[in-house]
């Protein structure tokens, strides 16, 4: 059995139990308040202005963030936090889990959370908290808007303002229920997408209740579309936005986006920012309204960063540092001291351990992340300085430290900066004899982090991936199932995802499973599996479609040469509404 496997036996109430409190204290627990944003950098807070300077983005302030600059002067600000993923989805499922995106099993956007993970909600209100959220949720798949219920919200009970994906600008309530008004359309006043989660969250704050609470506003903004209500839209001047250095005349690809696109976009960026500022002016007025402020931990952060030109990128998911680097300011007076600064390297694995600690209770146990409270207390422990970063393709693996940050890629060249000398990332020194040690170094710090974990990754990192493989059967599931009929349409669903290093180059597959439908509905609907290498779509084979009635049942099969690919993976699943049941499948690597 491995430690993974040992760990996912427990069930929810045994995690519960295990998460007992801290001492025989008396008092309420304090209230615990995550103010949680999309696609925002840490550049965009007037409170980091003096540990920017390392910050391609980085000029003049020119978003002055009161509101949020306030948390970090009353409270603690950490310098570098770092999201272990920059993509919504596995970072979420980080910073909720303090698991890794391989282990809580959303590694990739729009992939749901493991239904046996023990979020901080549901710990929490195993403790006795009321529970909430309002805003963008993105761990239940791919369902669009997906407005939740209580048996899909992973323990936060009130959730009726709580949506699965996406960034619209407008939602309203009705009396059918709150609703999500298409991307063109743009809110005002209450209406506006971050106004109406502000007033959300006040609502929830302003409830009479005996309970201390944990409520999550997910703010979508300001990961784009790159729009924002009056008077914020045009807050910012283009002329006075500052351009990265390492911005090459355009965007990679679009040479319609250059350097006076990125400004008007960079201008809108801010306005969208200031808008979540004075919103959280809002919310912290609310909380002292109830005289609970100084009762309430508040936390700052965000999912992941935004390139914004940096390296002719825009958004994330790329390797560069500036979507990975992210605001991490927390409050609690009398608790955490005011004004503390932490420059340790920390991530989004170590929030929910700290986070209970800090409110009195054990982690359940099955953290991955460590808890860093003493240094949040001002005190000082031993800590080891690194973070591990996981690609959302599977294909890369990287670790930064105060020095140096390492990326080693499965299909591309790898990458190795000096930070202190190169802070922009332009110098690659991966094939530099001189730092030939660091690499190696950094290098099995990484393998150890994805053995220790139980990483798929580990295969091409070691290049097991790369060994013969004998005939026989590489891959088997004896029952799988999957019921989109009653879900909103969606485009694909996945029934499964092979781990990577099922298939190896140079190999030739037998695919065979049977299938029993339990219906279609709608004339695009279907089943289908896709045999990609990667992420790189233009080698896949698929998606192979087929469409049956309720009731027909019959064999599947597919012979797959992978030439010299070694990252092949099967997508099984339904495009839009279906119910599909597999049975026997196999994958053969034949003679």
């Amino acid at each position: 059995m491995t430690r993974r496997d040992f760990l996912i036996q427990g069930s929810t109430a045994a995690a519960l139990a295990a998460a007992l409190p801290v001492g025989a204290a008396e008092a309420k627990p304090p209230n615990l308040l995550l103010i949680h944003t999309d696609q925002q950098s840490l550049w965009t807070l007037s409170c980091y202005a003096k540990e920017l300077t390392d910050e391609p983005n980085y000029g003049e302030v020119l978003v002055e963030t009161p509101h949020a600059d306030r948390l970090g002067k009353e409270g603690a600000r950490l310098t570098n936090f770092f999201t272990n993923s920059a993509v919504c989805t596995p970072s979420r499922g980080c910073l909720l889990t303090g698991r890794y995106p391989h282990s809580h099993g959303a590694y990739t956007n729009n992939l749901p959370l493991n239904r046996d993970e023990q979020t901080i909600a549901l710990l929490l209100q195993g403790h006795g908290y009321d529970t909430g959220y309002a805003g963008k949720w993105h761990l239940d798949g791919p369902p669009k808007p997906g407005f939740m219920t209580p048996e899909r919200s992973m323990g936060f009970q009130d959730c009726a303002f709580m949506f699965n994906r996406g960034h619209w600008k407008k939602m309203e309530d009705t009396p059918d229920g709150p609703k999500a008004h298409p991307y063109k359309v743009m809110g005002e006043g209450d209406n506006y997408t971050t106004d109406w989660l502000a007033n959300k969250t006040i609502d929830f704050i302003r409830k009479p209740r005996q309970k201390p609470f944990f409520y999550t506003v997910s703010i979508p903004d300001p990961h784009g579309p790159i729009t924002v209500r009056p008077p914020y839209m045009t807050m910012y001047k283009p002329e006075d936005m500052v351009i990265p250095k390492t911005f090459p005349g355009q965007i990679k690809g679009k040479p319609r986006q250059n350097e006076a696109w990125l400004r008007m976009q960079k201008a809108r960026y801010c306005g969208l920012v200031k808008c979540i500022d004075d919103n959280v002016g809002r919310i912290i007025a609310a909380l002292k309204e109830r005289k609970i402020l100084d009762d309430t931990v508040i936390v700052f952060t965000a999912d992941h960063g935004e390139y914004m030109g940096e390296h002719g990128l825009m958004n994330k998911n790329q390797y560069y540092r500036g979507a990975y680097r992210l605001p991490f300011l927390i409050r609690w007076p009398g608790h955490i001291p005011a004004g503390l600064v932490l420059p340790q390297f920390t991530s989004n694995v170590d929030i929910q351990s700290t986070l209970l600690e800090l409110l009195g209770f054990t982690p359940c146990g099955r953290e991955q992340g460590k808890s860093f409270l003493p240094l949040l207390q001002g005190k000082e422990m031993a800590w080891t300085n690194e973070v591990q970063i996981h690609h959302s393709s599977r294909n890369g693996a990287a670790i930064s430290t105060p020095e140096y940050e390492l990326i080693l890629r499965r299909d591309t060249e790898d990458m190795l900066f000096d930070r202190q000398r190169d802070p922009e990332q332009t110098k690659n020194l991966a094939e530099d004899p001189a730092h030939a040690a660091i690499r190696k170094a950094l290098t099995a710090k990484i393998i150890a982090h994805h053995r220790e974990t139980e990483s798929p990754a580990l295969a091409w990192l070691t290049g097991e991936d790369k060994k013969p493989q004998e005939a026989g059967i590489v891959f088997q599931k004896e029952l799988l199932d999957l019921d989109t009929l009653d879900k909103p349409k969606a485009s694909f669903t996945r029934l499964l995802t092979t781990p990577r290093g099922t298939f190896r180059a140079g190999n030739k597959y037998r695919l065979t499973f049977d299938f029993e439908s339990h219906g279609l509905k709608g004339d695009e609907a279907n089943f289908y599996f896709t045999l990609r290498p990667g992420n790189d779509r233009s080698k896949q084979t698929g998606p192979l479609k087929w469409t049956a009635a309720k009731g027909e049942k019959g064999p599947k099969e597919h012979v797959l040469d992978t030439g010299k690919f070694n990252n092949y993976v099967l997508i099984l699943g339904i495009y839009r509404q279906g119910h599909l049941t597999v049975r026997n499948l196999k994958i053969e690597r034949l003679p």
